[in-house]
């Protein structure tokens, strides 16, 4: 028996995919929302960190 068969018998299991793809979208709104409305001077603080790796703060 394949392993389709044996996710076709359970009851219910339709459900997964549509969850899994909700919490997607939600995190990744979620991430898109803080990338934009975020606080653009810590984003330009983060984006230098490598560069200015001998400054102290």
């Amino acid at each position: 028996m394949k392993f389709k068969n044996y996710l076709e018998s359970i009851t219910g299991i339709g459900i997964y995919p549509l969850i899994s793809l909700m919490i997607f979208v939600v995190f990744f709104g979620l991430v898109t929302f803080y990338v934009i409305k975020g606080n653009k001077k810590h984003f330009e603080k983060l984006s230098n960190l490598p560069i200015n790796d001998n400054e102290t703060n």
